[in-house]
Order: structure tokens, then C-alpha cells, then sequence
């Protein structure tokens, strides 16, 4: 191996970086590289995923490129909001326990403004702390370096001060100054500062590592990226030049004028690159250790009464449960259906240690029950669990209505030391939701319980209308016109997995153009070489490819993580822009990749009005209820 990328985004970077996990996986494969560092902006939400794709047959390196503010971050004022960055690695995985750390304070509320950063002091602090686990380096433009030596007639003398303060601060041998030369071409000023840097090192004997700035895997790429770029600015591409060509916004002209931004191969660095540089890649790349981030299932043992063991507690709750609600199947065929059937789930939850998580889950019913609020009687796959019926979960008998177990859980998904979790949703009313968190909260402890991220991806019809106005020259009755014959995925769910079952993708627009012909065949259809045709062919292509990418991130409707630990020792937090507090930074599927324990609390609006509806009728009809 010769070189390694160690600067590179993925779509977690939201709408700045293009690359899903797969696809970046495949431009590894094609430039024949078998390790790589993913370093989105302020984030490690993706390294999870990142991880589970890339580790198939790289060596995934996890990182972030923080935000540093000059002064201490809890100072929100403008003068104090222009931030610089700094990439740091995590070479194993005390390192990556260091990285969630950092991340995580950076996403403080009294820390974020504008974006998640850490005061230069404090995070020089917390580098130190690190004991050698982290490896940093720095010289990109708009990085702690490159701000030392751009436009400073005192460039020498400020940038090998800030250069030992960062090689003190992270320890010597894990800290490099980087040059970032793919763009320098067109980019004049990459090239400048990477001739002052390379001068620095010199003077410093602080080695210099080669990296690209990819915010998208091919060349190509660059035209999807910047429709991502069109959506955060609210414009279009036409104006965007526009601006450029007037002088504005000139730091939009590094990926409007330029599709170097992608992940190179070792031919195309070798170009800016000398071989030491691109070496050091290499070294980085050795320096850090393969190491897991994924976990088991890892939920609080519950506290059960008289010093029973969760297991235990199961089996007495279902006892007491059958005593009273099984009291009319009596001895027989019936009897001993249900008897097999409750034993055979007690016994693939005790053998696969689940029964904290029914402990759990049957605690918050009961607390919210307690309160007076009406809780939903079982929906889904949950419905058709014994055992859940039995401890007051839910409240249908499964055995009557045929339901059946294996649609809930099926213990053959457990494979290779992981065990799957149980999903059982916990309808209770929609005013009553934060109350009931809040519950969890005080019995688990705060660091031990959130609410979690989640990210709005694009899909058909948002897909098309984020190209069609990227583009700027179609009217909105148009984009409406073609739009109104994308369905949206819920209504063709079953379709689309059909479809990613037989292709291993699935797309909105594909379909529609597939299944809607003769609606769509005005701008573009499909020809007998499954090749688009027609005058917005380009458009449903772009469209197409952006399927599925990444763009917002919000606050999950339920999803709620509980954690024996503080939940920031496995998984980022990340700043809750609707609230005043913090949310896990992992999605639902990928926090339980980290053993967290996921619960689904959702607030129904329908069990509020139905809980109103006493009072209603008592005010109106003047009767008790």
C-alpha cells in the first residue's frame, strides 16, 4: 500500500458532503487502497455505518474535523464566531472513546453556535488528556495552521509556534502537518500555504502528510454535490455562479470551479505529492488499530424485589399473569398449547438474557398507567408475544387471535455473539410523552438516557424538486406537474422492496418511470435498453443517484435510548436543536449496533382525545362518568 485517504466526508457531513458509506467502499475497491479515514464536520454520527461497510474488506480509520472557536465556546458573540479546523483520528479504542468524548462536548448547549466547537485552550486540553490515543494534523485551508500562515507577514515565526503547540498538545509522532495540494491548480492559494508548510516542517522537523479534502468519490460526483450545496444556500447554480463571476462568495468557487474534491487515487496524488508524504498516509494508517465499536445488547439489569434476578422476576410476573387471565383454559389440547407456548418464550428470553428489557419495558407502562394516562393496547409484531400479554405489556391474547411469535422475535436472527432486540412500541398519550421520558430519566440517570437523532433523507419527489430548482430554469407549475405522479414511498413500500430484494437498490423516481409511463413520458421515460430518454432525462438521472442521501437531522418521534452507562462512553451526543439538550448522535439501528438499548416511546395524539372524552361528555350531557 502507498497511500491511504485520510480526509474524506461522507453524507453525515450534510448537505456539503455527498458519499454514501457504500459507494465510498466501491471507490476504495477501484483505486485499490485498503484503508481509509472517514472526518465529516463536527460528527461522528456515521461512524457506525461507516464501520460495518467499510471493515468488510478495509480497515476503517474513525475521525472528525472539528469546529475550533478562538476564545472559549460558551462566548456567543460574533466576534467570537468565525471557527477553524482541526482533523483528529482515533488510532484505537481509548482513542475512539476520546473522539465520542470530545464530540460530544462540542455539542453542549452552552458550547454550540452555529455549529458544534470547542474553545483552541480547551481542546488543546482535552488533546493532551488523550494520552498518545489520537492523531491529528493540520494545514488545509480554513484548518488551525493554514489560518496561522494566510495573509501573515509574521507566517514563520506564527506558524511553527502553532504548529509545536498542536504537536505538544497531542504528543510528538502523532501529530503531522498536512498538504493539500489536489486542488492547487486551480486553487492558488492551497499552493501557497502548502509551500509556507512545508518550510514549517522543515524548521520544526514535524513530518508532513498528504491529503485530499473528498466530499464526494468521483470527479463526476461533483455535479450531484453541488445541487446538495444549492439546497443549504437556497439557490440556484446559476446564481451561484453569478455570484462568482461578480466576486461574491468567493469560498462557494472551491467546489463550484473545481471537481477535484473527490477521493483520489495514489497516481493522482503522486502529481502534488512526494513520497514521503504520501508514506505518512501510510504510517497514520498502521499507527491506528483494528478495533470493534460495535457491542452486544447491553440494557440495565433491571432492579427486581426481593433479590430476585431478572429471569427470575420474568417467570413470577408470568405466573401471577396466567393465574389471571388463563382461568378459563383448563386442562386439555388448549391448555397445553398455551403452556408451550409461554415456556418456549420464556426460554429464548432468559437464554438470550432479554428479560431486563421486558422488565423495562412493562416498568414504563405501568408507571405511565400510575399516572392516569391511557397507554395503546399492543401494536404490530408486539401483539403476538405471550409473554407480553402475561405481564400487562400488551393486552390481546395472541393464542386467540393466531398471532404468531415469530413475527415479534425470532431467535434464528441470532448469529456470531450478537443478539437482536426485541422491538415493542409504547404507545401512551402525546401531552404525557416528556413525563414519561422524564421518568426514565430519574430511575436510569440522565447520562444514561436520550432521545435520538434521526436524518431526513432524500426521496422521489424531494429528490427532483432539489435538482429542478438546483437548475434553475424550470417554473414551479412545471416542477409541480411532474412531481404529482411521484407517489410517495409509504404508498409503494411493498414495491420498493420488491424491488431492492431482486436489484439491491430501490428508487421512488425508478418506479414511478416504470409504473407511471404514461404520465411522465412528457419529460423523460425509460427506452427498450433500460436507458432515460427525453428532454429532463439529465434531471431524473441526478435525481436518481440522490435518492437516499442524507440532508437534515432532527429528533427521532420515539426512539429512546437507556444505557447502564453514561450513553456518551458509546455513542456521541449531538446538540437537540429543538430543545435545550442533547440527543444520541447514532440512529436507531446503529445504536444498538452499540449495545445500546433502543425504545420506541410515542406520544399518539388519538389516546389524548379519547382520555378528553370523559370530560367532554360529563360537561355536555350533564351525566357521571
Amino acid at each position: 500500500m502507498k497511500y491511504v485517504p485520510l480526509h474524506v466526508h461522507s453524507e453525515y457531513s450534510l448537505l456539503d458532503g455527498l458519499s454514501q458509506t457504500k459507494h465510498i467502499a466501491k471507490r476504495l475497491e477501484e483505486i485499490e487502497v485498503d484503508a481509509c479515514a472517514i472526518t465529516d464536520h463536527g460528527t461522528v454520527s456515521g461512524a457506525i455505518d461507516f464501520h460495518k461497510t467499510i471493515s468488510k474488506g478495509f480497515k476503517p480509520i474513525l475521525g472528525c474535523e472539528f469546529y475550533i472557536s478562538n476564545r472559549e465556546a460558551t462566548v456567543k458573540d460574533p466576534d467570537n464566531a468565525k471557527l477553524s479546523h482541526q482533523v483528529v483520528l482515533a488510532k484505537n479504542l481509548e482513542g475512539w472513546k476520546n473522539l465520542l468524548s470530545m464530540v460530544s462536548i462540542s455539542n453542549k448547549v452552552d458550547h454550540f453556535y452555529h455549529k458544534p466547537r470547542v474553545g483552541v485552550d480547551y481542546f488543546m486540553e482535552l488533546a493532551s488528556k488523550a494520552n498518545g490515543s489520537l492523531v491529528s494534523f493540520s494545514g488545509h485551508l480554513g484548518s488551525r495552521l493554514a489560518t496561522a500562515v494566510v495573509d501573515n507577514p509574521n507566517w514563520q515565526s506564527d506558524g511553527i509556534r502553532e504548529a509545536e503547540r498542536l504537536q505538544k498538545a497531542f504528543g510528538k509522532g502523532n501529530f503531522y502537518i498536512e498538504i493539500q495540494l489536489i486542488d492547487s491548480l486551480i486553487n492558488k492559494e492551497a499552493k501557497e500555504v502548502a509551500e509556507k508548510l512545508r518550510e514549517i516542517s522543515k524548521l520544526t522537523k514535524i513530518p508532513c502528510v498528504a491529503t485530499p479534502d473528498a466530499h464526494y468519490c468521483r470527479r463526476e460526483d461533483a455535479h450531484d454535490q453541488r445541487v446538495l450545496l444549492c439546497t443549504s444556500l437556497r439557490k440556484s447554480i446559476g446564481q451561484v455562479q453569478s455570484e462568482l463571476k461578480q466576486g461574491k462568495s468567493k469560498f462557494l468557487g472551491t467546489f463550484f470551479n473545481s471537481n477535484n474534491y473527490h477521493i483520489p487515487s495514489y497516481d493522482d496524488m503522486r502529481e502534488f505529492h512526494t513520497e514521503e508524504e504520501l508514506q505518512h498516509t501510510v504510517d497514520i494508517a498502521n499507527s491506528c488499530t483494528n478495533y470493534d465499536i460495535l457491542g452486544p445488547p447491553n440494557p440495565p439489569v433491571f432492579d427486581c424485589p426481593d433479590e430476585m434476578s431478572p429471569n427470575d422476576y420474568l417467570r413470577e410476573l408470568c405466573r401471577v399473569g396466567w393465574s389471571n387471565k388463563m382461568d378459563h383454559i383448563t386442562k386439555g389440547s388448549l391448555f397445553s398449547e398455551y403452556g408451550d407456548r409461554v415456556n418456549r418464550e420464556i426460554k429464548i428470553f432468559t437464554e438470550t438474557n432479554l428479560s431486563s428489557y421486558f422488565l423495562i419495558v412493562r416498568d414504563i407502562i405501568q408507571y405511565a398507567e400510575s399516572r392516569g394516562y391511557l397507554t395503546g393496547p399492543g401494536r404490530g409484531s408486539a401483539a403476538g408475544c405471550m409473554v407480553s400479554y402475561l405481564m400487562d405489556i400488551t393486552k390481546i391474547d395472541p393464542m386467540r387471535y393466531d398471532l404468531i411469535f415469530e413475527r415479534f422475535y425470532n431467535a434464528g436472527r441470532n448469529a456470531g455473539g450478537r443478539v437482536s432486540m426485541p422491538d415493542i412500541d409504547i404507545d401512551v398519550p402525546k401531552q404525557s410523552r416528556n413525563d414519561i421520558i422524564d421518568y426514565i430519566k430519574k430511575k436510569y440517570g440522565e447520562d444514561n438516557v436520550a432521545q435520538i437523532v434521526t436524518f431526513q433523507t432524500l426521496k422521489g419527489r424531494a429528490s427532483l424538486k432539489r435538482v429542478m430548482a438546483a437548475r434553475g430554469n424550470i417554473g414551479f407549475s412545471e416542477q409541480n406537474a411532474i412531481t404529482s405522479h411521484i407517489l410517495d414511498e409509504a404508498k409503494i413500500s411493498d414495491e420498493l422492496q420488491d424491488m431492492k430484494d431482486e436489484l439491491g437498490t430501490s428508487s421512488v423516481i425508478t418506479w414511478a418511470l416504470e409504473n407511471r409511463e404514461d404520465k411522465l413520458k412528457e419529460w423523460c421515460y425509460v427506452d427498450d435498453d433500460g436507458n432515460l430518454q427525453g428532454k429532463f432525462a439529465k434531471i431524473f438521472e441526478q435525481a436518481i443517484r440522490l435518492e437516499d442521501t442524507k440532508i437534515i437531522q432532527s429528533k427521532h418521534a420515539a426512539g429512546v435510548v437507556v444505557s447502564p452507562q453514561p450513553i456518551y462512553d458509546v455513542c456521541p451526543m449531538v446538540i437537540d436543536k429543538e430543545g435545550k439538550g442533547q440527543l444520541a448522535g447514532f440512529e436507531g439501528p446503529s445504536c444498538e449496533d452499540a449495545g445500546l438499548l433502543k425504545l420506541d416511546v410515542l406520544g399518539i395524539k388519538m389516546l389524548d382525545k379519547i382520555m378528553e372524552m370523559p370530560g367532554i361528555i360529563k360537561d355536555t350531557y350533564k351525566v357521571p362518568v
